[in-house]
């Protein structure tokens, strides 16, 4: 098991409530400054999270900022305090994916993957031999998915591709998993979503 440290860090978790509640068990002499979104964390939550940073405090401080998603736009906004955090200061990212996490975060602060207890089944989908006769296939299977139930799917499909290593993501592909997250939960027919997110990443399949 992992052991939760309030030090500056992202945590991919699938239970947010429960890993807040375990880093703030740790507190002891630390100051803890929560900004918790339950789904997306937005550029006005970023700017709060600049602005308690650079409060002057005797204490540690620690910032932990959560949400199901942090945009790109969002990461770029923190991305400088978290270059050149103030003093006394740390922050902890919270999130479901580490997937949507950009690389410019990734090379400035440490990942811990927190262990998911829940048992996951095949999504149906070999990700490794993805083809249109597949994406087909797979997008008419869930013809009738809504788009709460499509989002694990799309979860699922994001991490197989990142851990597989059969697909070139950069930054813009990190983008893309987002943007698919934003279009299902601005309503955009769930199907269509799926489709286009597979199409796109079929394009960046390694030969």
């Amino acid at each position: 098991m992992t052991a939760l440290t309030l030090t500056s860090q992202v945590i991919i978790t699938q239970d947010i409530e429960e890993t807040l509640r375990q880093l703030e068990a740790l507190r002891q002499e630390e100051r803890i400054v929560k900004i918790v979104k339950e789904e997306n964390f937005l550029v006005e939550d970023a700017k709060l999270a600049i602005e308690k940073a650079y409060m002057a405090s005797e204490e540690l401080t620690v910032i932990i900022m959560a949400a199901k998603t942090f945009s790109p736009v969002v990461q770029n906004k923190l991305l400088k305090v978290i270059e050149e955090p103030p003093a006394k200061k740390a922050f902890i990212m919270v999130t479901v994916s580490k997937a949507t996490i950009l690389p410019t975060i990734r090379s400035r602060l440490p990942i811990v993957v927190l262990a998911d207890t829940k048992v996951q089944e095949d999504i149906g989908l070999d990700l490794a031999t993805l083809s249109l006769q597949s994406v087909y296939d797979f997008v008419q299977l869930h013809k009738r998915t809504d788009a709460k139930t499509m989002k694990p799917f799309i979860e699922r499909i994001a991490k197989e591709a990142m851990l597989g290593g059969g697909y070139d993501l950069d930054e813009n592909a990190l983008q893309l998993f987002s943007h698919t997250y934003k279009a299902l939960d601005m309503g955009s027919p769930p199907q269509f979503v799926l489709n286009t997110l597979l199409l796109k990443l079929m394009a960046r399949k390694k030969r």
